[in-house]
């Protein structure tokens, strides 16, 4: 029997003393880097998730190291966020204090575990070290065209005075009020213009090594399509909507425009009329009750406006709807209900005209297929599809409309009306408008000394809140809303190339020799998310001549989910086994065997108590071997 205490104990402590895993840039070696996504760490510690994504990682980072690899391969902590700012409110305790004393149970955990970290890189979020530099990319962001402000739809709790994320609504109720029912506001935010590298996104998944199902799920989020932008002039206004449409053969028969209700021009338009009331209602309606089943039902209402169709001069009226989304197009739909489905039965269920202007048989619902135009003016005759060509050329001899391309893919809202979170370096003047602070006063540093009973905590501490104008000396007010912790984990990988510089971001000789990363492991939910994020920011750093690559990771492996009882371990859901409580029984050696053993790394796994104990006897077995 092997004393698996003693064993680790002796080599873990020997690694530490020797800085086994440490690593410099001016290695004659071929370097690797390789990297595990950016943990939370929660009050509770790792889980079997964590465990089993750090043993790929440390299994592979070992193996490259034993072959003459220079392997990099650092941790640290994405420490801050909203899960903190909650856990620490409900304890009674700080959320700097809260994330701090979890951080120190994860290192001691992950130490247990024997992984091969150089923690001389360890970085930790919520460091004044680390947010300073967050700072420091909103301002060039900010001078660059890819920071910018504009109103924007959140939700929003009277009882709480503050804006809600999207998981804290249930079913149109304030998670902790639940006799208070949501609201829907319209407030400036801080937007990153992720659509400026849209196409680039799209193109260079071909360079990636990464599993096809997450390539998948980025191309249908970033959605590419080509097709026509067309002006609608709004009925007495000298205003321009453009409508972007993949069938401008069906021009002549539209019949209505509608707006997602969402969209930001929708509240302009009915500000100050009989209809602002009622588009109120339907707007929270839609973004909060049927948030997630929109085009179950097709509803809309019409807002008192029309616009002019550019090609028939007739005017047509002008709804919002719950089947248009604001991330398709412009978020603006010209509406054909003779040739969609979905603008037909609307059309039906609101009594708005039908135009055909393709031959087919409408009789009982839209047709759909091709066919010669009709109704159509000098176009009449033309086969549909070359009629898409024909009918974009003339809309661009006449100045109505041009060929272009159109992106789901949305800019990224960064403002969160929260507490945990890196302060965004802008400052409010009555005389001067918008002021970056200057980059000599980074960082903005989180105050400690706030009020959490009521609403967005930094407006409390009026210290924070209240300076001078750095134009014009003028009374002031900071920015208090924060950024979005997806930041953070946008650069951090970057950061552990030279996490200790104070002076730059990064020593671009070094970031440029490590990286690109070479191998990235983690799970499969930050596809379209987080790893969308962290191309984008490559691509601009790349544009501000901070690197010279294009990629931040080249090759993606998602590791399989660790369940028990047939469902993802969760504390929520009660089936969690601790890691350390399995380290205690039987070691980490043995913990690690069994997780990258019992299974492809890739798949999901049933937690075995018996498989466990299977593996631990293996390693006795392996173990019993030194004495023959």
């Amino acid at each position: 029997m092997y004393d698996f205490n003693k064993i680790e104990k002796k080599w873990q402590s020997k690694w530490e003393k020797t800085k086994e895993f440490n690593v410099k840039e001016n290695s004659k070696k071929k370097k690797l880097y390789i990297l595990e996504m950016l943990p939370y760490p929660s009050g509770y510690g790792l889980h079997m998730g964590h465990t089993r994504n750090y043993a790929i990682g440390d299994v592979f980072a070992r193996y490259k190291k034993l072959n003459g690899f220079n392997v990099l391969h650092p941790m640290g902590y994405d420490s801050f966020g909203l899960p903190a700012e909650n856990a620490a409110i409900k304890e009674g305790t700080h959320p700097k204090k809260y994330t701090e004393n979890s951080i120190k149970n994860f290192i001691k955990q992950q130490k247990r575990l024997g992984l091969s970290y150089d923690w001389s890189r360890m970085i930790k979020t919520h460091s004044k070290e680390y947010y300073k530099w967050d700072q420091w990319i909103f301002l060039q962001f900010l001078k660059n065209d890819l920071a910018y402000r504009k109103k924007a739809f959140v939700n929003y709790c009277s009882k709480c005075d503050t804006v809600l994320a999207n998981e804290q609504v249930i079913q149109g109720k304030c998670w902790r009020h639940s006799d208070v029912n949501v609201e829907i506001k319209e407030l400036e935010q801080w937007f990153f213009r992720t659509t400026k590298y849209a196409s680039e996104l799209q193109k260079d998944m071909e360079k990636l090594d990464w599993p096809r199902t997450v390539k998948e799920m980025q191309r249908n989020w970033i959605n590419e399509s080509e097709g026509t932008l067309v002006d609608f002039k709004l009925k007495d206004s000298n205003e321009i909507i453009q409508i972007f449409t993949t069938r401008p053969d069906t021009l002549f028969g539209v019949t209505f425009v509608t707006f997602a209700p969402e969209h930001p021009k929708v509240m302009e338009l009915v500000k100050g009329t009989e209809y602002e009331s009622e588009v109120k209602k339907f707007v929270k309606k839609i973004l909060i009750d049927n948030k997630y089943d929109r085009e179950k039902d097709k509803e809309g209402m019409f807002i008192g406006k029309y616009a002019i169709n550019p090609v028939t001069n007739e005017e047509v009226p002008v709804y919002i709807a719950n089947f248009v989304l604001l991330e398709y197009g412009t978020g603006i739909v010209m509406a054909v209900p003779a040739h969609d489905q979905r603008d037909y039965e609307f059309a039906k269920k609101y009594n708005i005209k039908i135009k055909q202007v393709i031959e087919g048989n409408i009789k009982d619902k839209a047709y759909e297929g091709e066919g010669k135009l009709i109704n159509s003016e000098k176009f009449n005759s033309l086969n549909n599809k070359n009629a898409i060509d024909e009918i974009t050329k003339y809309l661009e001899r006449n100045n109505l409309g041009k060929k272009t391309r159109q992106y789901k893919l949305r800019d990224w809202l960064i403002s969160r009306q929260r507490y945990w979170g890196c302060p965004i370096p802008v400052i409010y003047c009555e005389k001067c408008g918008i002021v970056p602070v200057p980059e000599k006063d980074l960082p903005i540093i989180l105050p400690e000394k706030v009020n959490f009973r009521k609403g967005n905590p930094l407006t409390t501490n009026k210290k924070f809140l209240n300076v001078k104008c750095p134009k014009c000396n003028s009374k002031a007010r900071r920015e208090t809303d924060t950024m979005d912790t997806f930041v953070d984990s946008s650069w951090y990988l970057m950061r552990y190339c030279d996490p200790k510089n104070n002076e730059r971001l990064f020593d671009k000789n070094k970031i440029n020799y490590w990286m690109p990363v070479d191998l990235y492991i983690g799970g499969r939910e930050h596809s379209t998310g987080h790893l969308i994020y962290f191309r984008f920011f490559t691509k601009a750093f790349r544009d501000l001549g901070l690197l010279n690559f294009d990629e931040p990771a080249l090759k993606l492996y998602n590791h399989g989910d660790v369940n028990k009882n047939g469902i993802r371990m969760s504390k929520s859901k009660g089936n969690v086994v601790d890691p350390t409580d399995i380290i205690k029984e039987y070691g980490a050696d043995s913990l690690r065997f069994y997780l990258m053993f019992v299974s492809s790394p890739d798949s999901v796994i049933e937690w075995d108590d018996s498989g466990m104990r299977s593996a631990y006897n293996f390693l006795n077995k392996i173990y019993s071997l030194k004495k023959i």
